[in-house]
């Protein structure tokens, strides 16, 4: 519009309100948290994430990991150090495997130390344990000649005859007529347990062992009621 002077002049203005990108936001934080995690949790996000397996197996590995670094800085040689200690271990298991079989569990007397059906006498079965060691059947020796011990020992009284004998209650009641010899006696008892049920093999030393034994109660002279056991060759 033109006014007197000349000058244009406009005519009044109408007040449009702020613009949209003036207008501030303002969504509350905890229900802004919640749509994002919503959002986040679907399916289409995760497609590329390892699977429960995987991330066991790596964090395992982690573990692993941190271990050998932090083993690394105390074992001399770092992780060369390590390294030897890993195998010398592994040969000792090995040796120790080698040597003692495959680990079984403890053998538990709780079966009768006579098998057969009839008696046999104590000669019986000191002679088939040589027959057994002359055939190198070191295991077999020894079973027969720790039947011959307890068999003996029945014979001359100094225990107590019953089918349904252990080899650890036979060694446990003859130890105490004989105390001088119950720590070996027990030692057979366990031996045979061993070899008889829980599948160990035996070795020349072992029948020597208990051969010994064998021979040594022969030479104990019965005691008589009231007295004390004595050891020495019967005159």
């Amino acid at each position: 519009m033109t006014g007197a002077g000349g000058t244009i002049t406009s005519g009044p203005q109408l007040w449009a309100g702020p613009r949209l990108a003036d207008i501030p936001v303002d969504t509350p934080r905890v229900p802004a948290r919640e749509a994002a995690e919503t959002e986040l949790s679907k399916g289409m996000y995760h497609e590329g994430d390892p699977g429960l397996l995987e991330r066991a197996f790596d964090s395992c590995w982690d573990w692993i990991r941190g271990l050998f670094d932090t083993l690394s800085g105390v074992v001399p040689g770092g992780p060369l150090g390590i390294i030897v200690l890993v195998l010398l271990a592994f040969g000792l298991v090995v040796a120790l495997w080698w040597r003692l079989g495959t680990p079984r569990r403890p053998a538990v007397s709780a079966k009768p130390l006579f098998r057969e059906s009839g008696p046999r006498g104590a000669a019986a079965h000191r002679a088939a344990a040589e027959t057994h060691a002359a055939a190198l059947r070191w295991t077999e020796a020894v079973q027969e000649r720790t039947r011959a011990i307890v068999r003996s020992l029945e014979e001359r009284a100094l225990l107590a005859p019953r089918p349904g004998h252990t080899a650890d209650e036979a060694a446990a009641e003859a130890g105490r007529r004989l105390p001088d010899h119950a720590a070996r006696l027990r030692a057979a008892a366990h031996m045979f347990d061993a070899l008889t049920y829980g599948g160990r093999t035996a070795d020349r030393n072992a029948y020597l062992t208990v051969r010994t034994l064998d021979d040594d109660i022969e030479a104990t002279r019965p005691a008589v009621a009231g007295t004390a056991v004595t050891t020495g060759a019967a005159g």
